[in-house]
C-alpha cells in the first residue's frame, strides 16, 4: 500500500512525523480551526469587536473627523496668509467639555506640520507660569526649522536667547536674598547645549521677555520661509498676568506681520479671559466656537468608519444614537463604541441601540461625570447639586445662593473652586454654568 511504502522509506525514528504541510495551508489551517472559538466568543461574525472603530478618548482623534470643516478652512486661510506674508490674527478655539477642542487643535497643528512649519504645544495648567512650557515648546519648534537654516550661528543665537529666557523667571523654592542665590546656583536647565545670552529676553517681566522671544522666534521661520505654531490647550488656565504677557507678544506680531501665531484652545468663558486682561484682545485673535454636531455631520461620524469595515446603521438606530448622544462629539463615539460591541450583526438596529445604552451610560458615569463629581468637595458638590436642581441652563449665582439657602457671598470659596477646577464657567456676570454636558442630568440622577 502507498502508506507502507511511504512509512518504509522514512528514516529511522521519523515513522510517526506528520509531513509538514506547506506555511500558507497551515497557516489557513490554524485560522480555520480557531475560527469558531473567536466566533463563539465575540458572538459575532460580522460586527467584530477588534474591528470597532470609535474612539472615545480625551483628545483621541476620532475616525472620522466630521462637522469641523468650517474651522479646518479658516485655519487653512491663516496658515496661507501667514505663508504669503500678509497679515492674520492668532485663533482661539472655545466650547464645553467633549466637543473635540483638543482634537481639532491637534488637527490644526497636522496641517501646520505638513506645510513644514515648526511647532510646539503647552497644556495650560492653574497656577503655573507659561514661562518654561513655552520655552520647551518653542525649542521643539525651532529645532523642526533649523536642518533647513542656512546659517547654524544663528540657530544657536535664539538658542542662546531661548535659555535665557528660560531661566528668568522666578523659582518656586528660595526666599530672600539667600534663598535667590541657592536657586540662581541649582537652576531649570533646558536642555540647550550653548549658553544662556544675558540682554535679551531674560528681564523677569514676562510680558518683555515673551515679546522679544516671539520676535526672535518669528525671524528664524522668516529666514526659512515658514512659519512657527504655538498650540495652548486648557487656555482659560494660564494665570491672569500670563495671559497679559501672551496678547502682549501677539499683538507685537501682528504689527510687525512675523511669521508666528498662537493657537488657542478653552472653555467657553475664555474670550472673557483674554479681554479682561487686554482690550484688545477682541481684535487680536480670530475665534471660532464649536459646539455639538448637527444631525448629518453626526450621521458621517456614524456611518462612515463603520462602512470601512462593511457595518451600517438602520436610520432607526441613527436616530436612537442622535437621540441618545445629543450630537456631542464624545457621545458619539462613547456610545457607537459600546452599540458596535454588543451588536450581533449589520445593520446595526434601534434594538442594539436599546441594549446598549445602559452600558454606555453607566461608562459614562463614572469615566466622563464620576471622575469629575469625585474632584469636588462636599461643599462644591452641594453647589452643583444645587445648580443642576435649576435646570441645565446657565443659572444665576443667586438662585443658587437661594437654592441652598445660603447668602450668595458664603458660596463665593465654593463657586470659585469649581471654576478653578474647570468643573463650571462663568458664563456671563452673575451667572455660571457646568463645563460639561448633561452634568446636570447625571447630578439629578444621582439624587433620584
Amino acid at each position: 500500500m502507498v502508506a507502507t511504502t511511504a512509512t518504509a522509506s522514512r528514516p529511522e525514528g521519523a515513522a510517526h512525523r506528520p509531513r509538514r504541510a506547506p506555511a500558507a495551508t497551515r497557516r489557513s489551517g490554524f485560522y480555520a480551526n480557531l475560527r469558531p472559538q473567536l466566533y463563539r466568543l465575540i458572538e459575532s461574525e460580522s460586527v467584530d469587536p477588534v474591528r470597532n472603530p470609535y474612539a472615545p478618548g480625551a483628545g483621541q482623534r476620532p475616525p472620522e473627523l466630521a462637522g469641523r470643516d468650517r474651522e479646518l478652512k479658516q485655519f487653512e486661510v491663516v496658515l496661507e496668509r501667514v505663508a504669503r506674508g500678509r497679515p492674520e490674527r492668532s485663533m482661539i478655539i472655545t466650547g464645553l467639555r467633549g466637543v473635540g477642542k483638543t482634537v481639532l487643535l491637534n488637527a490644526f497643528r497636522s496641517m501646520a506640520i505638513q506645510r513644514l512649519w515648526g511647532t510646539g504645544k503647552i497644556e495650560a495648567r492653574p497656577d503655573q507660569s507659561i514661562r518654561r512650557p513655552v520655552a520647551s515648546a518653542l525649542h521643539m519648534a525651532v529645532r523642526e526649522l533649523a536642518p533647513r537654516h542656512r546659517a547654524p550661528d544663528r540657530i544657536e543665537a535664539f538658542l542662546g536667547v531661548l535659555k535665557a529666557f528660560a531661566q528668568a523667571g522666578e523659582e518656586p523654592s528660595g526666599r530672600g536674598a539667600a534663598g535667590r542665590s541657592k536657586a540662581r546656583a541649582h537652576r531649570w536647565q533646558p536642555g540647550i547645549d550653548v549658553p544662556a545670552t544675558r540682554g535679551r529676553a531674560d528681564s523677569g517681566d514676562l510680558e518683555i521677555d515673551l515679546t522679544e522671544l516671539f520676535v526672535d522666534a518669528a525671524s528664524v521661520a522668516t529666514d526659512v520661509g515658514a512659519g512657527i505654531a504655538l498650540f495652548v490647550d486648557e487656555m482659560q488656565d494660564v494665570p491672569a498676568d500670563d495671559v497679559s504677557a501672551l496678547c502682549a507678544a501677539c499683538h507685537e506680531l501682528s504689527q510687525s506681520g512675523g511669521p508666528l501665531i498662537v493657537v488657542g484652545a478653552g472653555l467657553p468663558h475664555l474670550p472673557a479671559v483674554l479681554s479682561a486682561s487686554k482690550s484688545y484682545s477682541e481684535r487680536l485673535f480670530r475665534y471660532a466656537r464649536i459646539d455639538r454636531l448637527d444631525r448629518a455631520s453626526a450621521d458621517v461620524a456614524l456611518l462612515a468608519p463603520a462602512e470601512r469595515e462593511e457595518v451600517t446603521f438602520t436610520e432607526d438606530a441613527l436616530d436612537a444614537l442622535y437621540g441618545a448622544a445629543d450630537g456631542y462629539p464624545y457621545f458619539v463615539q462613547a456610545y457607537a463604541k459600546v452599540v458596535w460591541d454588543v451588536a450581533p450583526d449589520t445593520p446595526i438596529t434601534a434594538d442594539d441601540i436599546k441594549v446598549a445604552a445602559p452600558e454606555a451610560e453607566s461608562e459614562l458615569a463614572v469615566g466622563f461625570f464620576g471622575s469629575r463629581y469625585e474632584r469636588a468637595t462636599p461643599a462644591e458638590r452641594d453647589y452643583m447639586r444645587a445648580m443642576a436642581g435649576l435646570g441645565d441652563d446657565p443659572v444665576s449665582t443667586a438662585a443658587v445662593a437661594d437654592e441652598l439657602g445660603r447668602k450668595p457671598s458664603s458660596l463665593s470659596p465654593a463657586r470659585d473652586g469649581l471654576i478653578k477646577k474647570g468643573l463650571i464657567y462663568s458664563a456671563e456676570r452673575g451667572m455660571v454654568a457646568f463645563t460639561v454636558p448633561h452634568f446636570g442630568k447625571f447630578l439629578r440622577a444621582q439624587l433620584n
